[in-house]
């Protein structure tokens, strides 16, 4: 465990002044990566040289698409195998792994392998999420700052979280959940000396990605009249215990898949492969599990699916995610995390609809609240997954039932999960994971 260090009053000057840079560069990075994903899905799928963003949840393919998700597989396990074996996964559990026992020291090579797989992986259909890999890349740049100016391990962590924070911030337009993952997942600790540089970094990403012209929510929820009474708060509560539970469902299937995975009599360089096999043939019968598909996260706050495609894609969705990510490919959890929970919510609403017709229950906050509770449920990140909910929608009347789903599926995570998602996979290597800022040595 690292030793904390008082910050002078110079030596916080200089951080803040890098932050500066790192959340530049961490957005600038993160565009990249966006672009590269618009690039490998229109190359992969309609062989085409653009950069325009594309998504897949509306196009049928033959069946011989299906064999687009293996070649990215391949490809993906090569870069693995000959690259960096730490692209594997979704990306913050292996900067968590870094804080924690190598001094927040990430390799360079990451900076530039990690982004890469992961466009390839999502623009090949693997749906998966581009926020795991841009936290991972941004986490590497501070890391990368942090080494090469002879910054210490204290405060090569917090440059290290300032890249990630910013990282999100390009991807989601969220600033304050940036600054709160940080804090929860990443900094273990709540102090102005830590999170300030963070704060500064993510202006900072903010503030570029309102001025090139991205003022909008990322999932915008639109225009709803929702009345909160005590009936249909009591409701969002039970619907975000039913959601940390399937969360709990999710986590665990996931490790039993990744488990599955180590008894192949194959090297693990093909299991992303496999993986995408399963991806191009759930792909081919539903092309919504295909990519990131946030706009199937939009139809649902919107209210604009109904139970069965809502119950499908929540299946179909889940079945291709995890054995794909169980194979080792790179790619994030957050999108899919935010698609299981908008469509269960959808499934959730009408049920409540149809028993309670008269509580005041919304599609649309139903839907809020469940994408939410999957994120805090999985993840343990209360405060994150609340203040996210609310940034990346607009939905400030949503603050009662996300603070009430969210509060219920972490109590059904605590009780029914070990370790979380994010922390599962270092936790069996081993490895301490503090889960209270006072359990930090100082």
């Amino acid at each position: 465990m690292y030793k904390k260090n008082e910050l002078n009053h110079k030596k916080m000057f200089v951080l803040c002044s890098m932050s500066i840079v790192i959340g530049a560069l961490a957005t600038l990075i993160a565009k990249i990566l966006l672009m590269a994903i618009a690039f490998f899905t229109n190359l992969f799928w309609f062989q085409t040289i653009s950069f325009e963003k594309v998504e897949l949840v509306s196009h049928h393919f033959s069946p011989a698409y299906i064999l687009i998700p293996v070649l990215g597989g391949l490809i993906v396990g090569i870069m693995a195998r000959f690259g960096s074996q730490a692209i594997r996964g979704h990306g913050i559990p292996e900067v968590m792994e870094n804080i924690l026992t190598k001094e927040s020291k990430i390799p360079r090579r990451m900076t530039l392998l990690k982004p890469l797989s992961a466009a390839i992986a999502i623009g090949s259909g693997g749906p998966f999420g581009a926020e795991g890999p841009i936290i991972a890349t941004g986490s590497s740049v501070g890391s990368w700052i942090g080494r090469h100016f002879y910054f210490n391990e204290y405060e090569r962590k917090i440059l290290l979280a300032t890249g990630a924070a910013a990282g999100m911030t390009a991807i989601f337009g969220t600033p304050l959940a940036s600054v709160f993952i940080c804090i929860e997942l990443l900094l273990f600790e709540f102090s102005g000396s830590s999170f300030i540089p963070v704060l500064i970094a993510v202006s900072t990403a903010y503030s570029i990605r309102l001025a090139t012209g991205h003022v909008h929510p990322e999932f915008p929820i639109g225009e709803i009249q929702e009345s909160v009474n005590g009936w249909n708060s009591l409701f969002y509560f039970f619907a975000g215990a039913i959601t940390g539970a399937v969360s709990c469902l999710v986590s665990k299937i996931v490790f039993a898949i990744e488990d599955s995975f180590e008894h192949l009599p194959v090297h693990w360089m093909w299991w992303p492969m496999i993986g995408g096999l399963a991806v191009g043939v759930i792909g081919f019968y539903d092309p919504r599990t295909l990519g990131v598909g946030y706009s199937n996260i939009i139809n649902a706050l919107q209210g604009k699916m109904f139970l069965i495609p809502a119950l499908t894609l929540l299946i179909l969705k889940f079945l291709s995610w995890s054995i794909s990510l169980g194979s080792g490919t790179s790619g994030g959890t957050l999108a899919p995390l935010l698609t299981f929970g908008s469509s269960l919510g959808i499934v959730l609403s009408f049920i409540g609809i149809h028993f309670f017709p008269d509580i005041g229950i919304t599609a649309q906050v139903t839907a809020l609240v469940c994408m939410s509770s999957m994120f805090s449920g999985a993840t343990r990140a209360v405060l994150t997954s609340t203040v996210f909910a609310l940034e990346v929608t607009g939905a400030h009347f949503g603050i009662a039932p996300l603070l009430l789903g969210n509060s219920a599926a972490f109590l059904i995570s605590l009780y029914f999960l070990k370790e979380t998602i994010m922390t599962e996979k270092i936790a069996r290597r081993g490895i301490h994971v503090p889960k209270d800022y006072y359990s930090v040595k100082n």
